[in-house]
């Protein structure tokens, strides 16, 4: 979850000159759901406005989309939604093309993807004030297509995070 009011991270200033990033107390975000694709360093994402199975479903069903031919194996943690009896007909259907593999609990350390979105919040979220969610989502937006204009250094980059 992105959300539209501040992160505060590491940040400079004068002695006692404190950084003020302004509020607006609010609750509003994107939810963001992507893959990274560990071979080229391309990112596919959405946004969607819940997390539950139902997207989980719509969700994979692009992922097929996006990569008509071959075998994929998506990486995912333990979250309910990935495990859901809705998402079980379509997983066994499409089972020769698509497996999915859970990490252990606790354990983002092991997937990229939570490296991306650490990057993301760095380098767009932090220390930044936004007056609207458009605004979050164009600036979001922005790095997804830097990342994807050079996808061969993604990997690099997430790989140095670690």
């Amino acid at each position: 979850m992105i959300r539209d009011y501040q992160a505060i991270q590491k940040t400079r200033f004068v002695k006692g000159k404190q950084r003020i990033i302004p509020t607006f107390r609010k609750h509003r975000g994107l939810k963001l759901i992507g893959t990274l694709n560990h071979e080229t360093g391309k990112v596919f994402c959405i946004e969607e406005e819940h997390h539950d199975a139902e997207t989980f479903l719509r969700f994979l069903q692009l992922v097929l989309e996006r990569y008509p031919t071959g075998k994929m194996v998506i990486i995912l943690d333990n979250a309910r939604i990935h495990h859901a009896k809705l998402i079980q007909p379509f997983l066994k259907e499409h089972e020769d093309r698509l497996e999915l593999v859970f990490l252990p609990p606790y354990s983002p350390q092991l997937n990229l993807i939570e490296g991306l979105w650490k990057w993301l919040k760095s380098d767009v979220i932090y220390n930044v004030f936004y007056s609207s969610v458009q605004e979050i989502r164009k600036n979001v937006q922005a790095l997804m297509q830097r990342i994807n204009q050079k996808p061969e250094r993604t990997i690099d980059h997430l790989c140095v995070q670690l």
